[in-house]
C-alpha cells in the first residue's frame, strides 16, 4: 500500500482478536512492534514506501497469543481496540497495546499478501 499526496487511501484489512495471556500483574501479546511517527521510517524493513511511518509487527512469539490469533511479522497495525494507529509514536502505540484494563486487543491489520489476492482478483474480472 503506497500513499500518494492528494489522492484517496485504499487498504485491505483484516480484524485479529488477541486474547491476553496474565502472568501475575502482566499481560501477554506475544508480540513486538516497531515504526511510528517518532522513528526513521528507512529503518522500517516491512515497508515499501520509506516515508512509511506506521506501526509494524515486527516479531511474533511461537505459540503465543498474537500467533494463535493469525497475526504475522510485516503485519501494519491500523486500529486497536477503534483507536487510529496510523499517526503515532511508538509509546503512543505500546501504551495502547498494554493497557492493563484491556484482557482483549482487537487488531485492524494490512498484510501485503491480502492486498495482492484481491489486486490479482480484479485483474480477473
Amino acid at each position: 500500500m503506497s500513499f500518494i499526496p492528494g489522492q484517496p487511501v485504499t487498504a485491505v484489512v483484516q480484524r485479529i482478536e488477541i486474547l491476553k495471556l496474565r502472568d501475575g500483574d502482566n499481560l501477554i501479546l506475544g508480540f513486538s512492534i516497531g515504526g511510528g511517527i517518532d522513528q526513521d521510517p528507512s529503518q522500517n524493513p516491512f515497508s515499501e514506501d520509506k516515508a512509511d511511518k506506521g506501526i509494524y509487527v515486527t516479531r511474533v512469539s511461537e505459540g503465543g497469543p498474537a500467533e494463535v490469533a493469525g497475526l504475522r511479522v510485516g503485519d501494519k497495525i491500523m486500529q486497536v481496540n477503534g483507536w487510529d494507529m496510523t499517526m503515532v509514536t511508538h509509546d503512543q502505540a505500546r501504551k495502547r497495546l498494554t493497557k492493563k484494563k484491556e484482557d482483549v486487543v482487537r487488531l485492524l491489520i494490512s498484510r501485503k499478501s491480502l492486498e495482492e489476492v484481491v489486486r490479482q482478483s480484479m485483474m480477473q474480472r
